[in-house]
């Protein structure tokens, strides 16, 4: 492993290690690891340093509707998906978007304020697209896991055991 993919995955698991930090687990100087981490931005490799929030604990968000749109559609001539992907992805409701194979061809992740946020953008901007064939909403009920991380906590079990 090279040290841009050691470091690489040090950042995947903790962002805020620091230099330093990063320095000492790899045996590089400081120097060294600013330098790699400064190309690694530089290539677009780093794209953003971001913090994984627990929804259901975000009191600022906690009543916002997320929703998984399938959506087919008609490849454009010399485009194909990347065409009608770049409407989509531009509009600031779509947190991803991803091209598939199977029975759909884009998925969509949005997130609202309200149920009829999503149902608003799903009429009024993302159905009126042309290509676009078929929409079908999902929404997101409750977060388990997501990007290896468990959301839900575990249970114990208060009660004292029975000795017979």
């Amino acid at each position: 492993m090279d040290a841009s993919e050691e470091i690489l995955n040090l950042l995947r698991d903790n962002a805020r290690l620091s230099i330093e930090d990063i320095s000492a687990m790899t045996k590089k100087t400081p120097t060294e690891v600013n330098a790699i981490i400064k190309q690694l931005e530089n290539d677009g490799i780093i794209m953003k340093y971001a913090a994984i929030i627990n929804p259901e604990k975000d009191i600022a968000h906690k009543d916002g509707i997320r929703a998984e749109i399938e959506v087919q559609v008609q490849p454009e001539r010399e485009l194909g998906y990347d065409g009608i992907a770049d409407r989509i992805y531009r509009f600031p409701q779509v947190k991803s978007l991803y091209l598939l194979s199977g029975s759909y061809d884009l998925k969509v992740v949005i997130e609202g304020d309200t149920m009829q946020d999503v149902a608003m953008f799903v009429a009024r901007k993302l159905s009126t697209i042309e290509g676009v064939r078929s929409i079908k909403t999902n929404f997101f009920l409750k977060t388990y896991k997501e990007n290896d991380i468990i959301y839900v906590e575990k249970r114990t079990d208060s009660r004292e055991g029975v000795i017979a």
